[in-house]
């Protein structure tokens, strides 16, 4: 099948995760094995177009922050803005003299008409419905029985009007949902003649978002289902055009865990907040990607071309989709796990350049702190389940902690003098230890304990904290190894003189 289907974005905000989950579900779908040629090539494309007809709200900015997060997430368009394609342009604001066009079509096919009504006199019909409590809403066709020379006329010298769509009234208007199946939807139920070209020439939403899908040949629309009250709209645009319509499919809603629509309530909502927190971007996607849609059984990690090669319309689910910040962490554990040192250290830096763990903040490291930091993700990255985490679990490793209190030296049931023998007799294990592999060093210090005839734990515990300046810490050998034996033995020598001044 040639697919051919779009994620349409007004920027008017920053990219969240219902934006991100329909662009994903859009992209898999052009990627999928539907998708695909008999020959095995994808002839599909999965398009990006911006409607920013909303000139009041949109800006520039959340332009670049929506390039910037489908970079981030590794999602790439095949036609679009910045990349190009057979229907340029790909920005509506570029395209309103085509709207026009389309508009003036409608009226003289008797499909639209001119409405001359000004602001005040809509104000005063909601007013008096609200206050009859009539249940009437939207407008109440009062241009649409003007005679069309006369409305033409009016229009040519100059008084100010918009183009609204006719509906076709004592009628029911009938589509078919990939996801929910047939819909009908009752004329006198949809938006009465909804404005299709604004009366300082822009088009609406409806207008242009129909006239873009049938001139850049869609075949497939996946949007969200708070969408559909507008598809009648759009499949009565379709009908009064003489278009065939695309095949629509609208996704299932994205809940928290109180079962309303998800918001910064919940937690974080735009992708820039998880970047910040430090998730992984494959598994965001690998996460959103199961909002709403199954794939193979007994799986749950997939790359973005496994997601791709499972994906089917038929395997949406119509019930809501419910965002679980935890599975999430799991997720962002699972893939932090499985990431070489080097690939890890390389998503680690930014926060910890940014935290100042190589000196002021926006310090970058040296040749030996990066080999360090790199070496450290060993240490960590079963203790942690964000980036952000790393740089806090890292820092010892280049400068030395701020002296904890005293009695967090001591082990269980110990009291300074205790602590303080147990120490020295760490200090001296120390230089054989940073010399030598975990199988070994354990081994050793397990030796030393029994010949000493304390409790190891007991033994390590004031040793790890004059290492690492905390009781719970990544792997004392692996720190002794990355410290060094000589700027080990000074922090032990200086905990050491510590203690001694408060048992004094």
């Amino acid at each position: 099948m040639h697919i051919r289907d779009r994620y349409a974005p007004s920027p008017t905000g920053l990219q969240h995760i219902g934006g991100a989950r329909t662009a994903l579900f859009n992209y898999l779908f052009a990627h999928s094995k539907e998708a695909r040629g008999s020959d095995g090539s994808e002839k599909s494309a999965f398009i990006l177009r911006l409607e920013d007809t909303d000139r009041a709200r949109s800006d520039s900015s959340f332009v670049q922050n929506l390039y910037d997060t489908f970079a981030w997430l590794g999602i790439r368009w095949d036609e679009g803005p910045d990349v190009g394609g057979m229907y340029a342009p790909y920005i509506q604001s570029e395209r309103f003299e085509l709207y026009k066009r389309y508009a003036l079509e409608l009226i003289a096919a008797d499909k639209a008409y001119y409405c001359f009504c000004p602001l005040e006199r809509l104000e005063k019909i909601r007013r008096e419905r609200e206050e009859a409590h009539s249940g009437e809403t939207g407008y109440d066709r009062h241009c649409r029985s003007i005679p069309k020379g006369e409305a033409a006329k009016r229009a040519a010298d100059g008084e100010p009007f918009v183009i609204r769509l006719k509906i076709p009234l004592d009628a029911t208007t009938v589509f078919h949902d990939r996801l929910l199946g047939p819909i009908e939807w009752k004329n006198v139920d949809v938006n009465p003649d909804p404005v299709l070209l604004k009366s300082d020439g822009f088009p609406t939403y409806h207008l242009a978002n129909v006239t873009d899908d049938h001139l850049m040949g869609i075949t497939h629309v996946l949007r969200a289902q708070e969408w559909l009250p507008s598809t009648p709209i759009h499949a009565i645009l379709y009908d009064s055009f003489g278009w065939t319509p695309p095949e629509f499919c609208h996704l299932p809603m994205v809940m928290g865990q109180d079962g309303k629509k998800l918001s910064k309530r919940h937690g974080a909502t735009s992708i820039d907040e998880f970047r910040r927190q430090g998730y992984l971007s494959e598994a965001l996607v690998n996460y959103v990607a199961l909002l709403g849609a199954s794939y193979e059984e007994g799986t749950d990690i997939y790359t973005l071309e496994e997601l791709a090669g499972h994906f089917s319309l038929d395997k949406l689910n119509k019930a809501p989709a419910v965002f679980d910040y935890k599975k999430l962490a799991w997720y962002n554990a699972s893939y932090i796990r499985v990431k070489t040192n080097g690939e890890l250290a390389e998503r680690a830096l930014p926060f910890a350049v940014e935290a100042g763990v190589f000196g002021e903040s926006g310090t970058e490291p040296d040749t030996e702190q990066k080999r360090v930091f790199v070496e450290a993700m060993s240490l960590v990255k079963e203790r942690v389940n964000f980036l952000s985490e790393i740089p806090a679990k890292t820092a010892y490793l280049f400068s030395e902690p701020a002296p904890p209190p005293a009695s967090e030296f001591f082990p269980k049931k110990a009291d300074i003098r205790q602590t303080i023998a147990l120490l020295t007799l760490g200090k001296g294990l120390v230089a054989p230890m940073a010399a030598m592999s975990d199988t070994d060093a354990e081994a050793f210090v397990k030796a030393e304990a029994e010949k000493a005839g304390v409790k190891l734990g007991d033994m390590l515990m004031p040793l790890r904290v004059a290492i690492t300046g905390a009781r719970v810490s990544p792997p004392l050998f692996g720190s002794l190894r990355l410290l060094g034996a000589e700027t080990s033995m000074l922090r032990v020598e200086k905990a050491l003189a510590r203690l001694q001044i408060c048992g004094s």
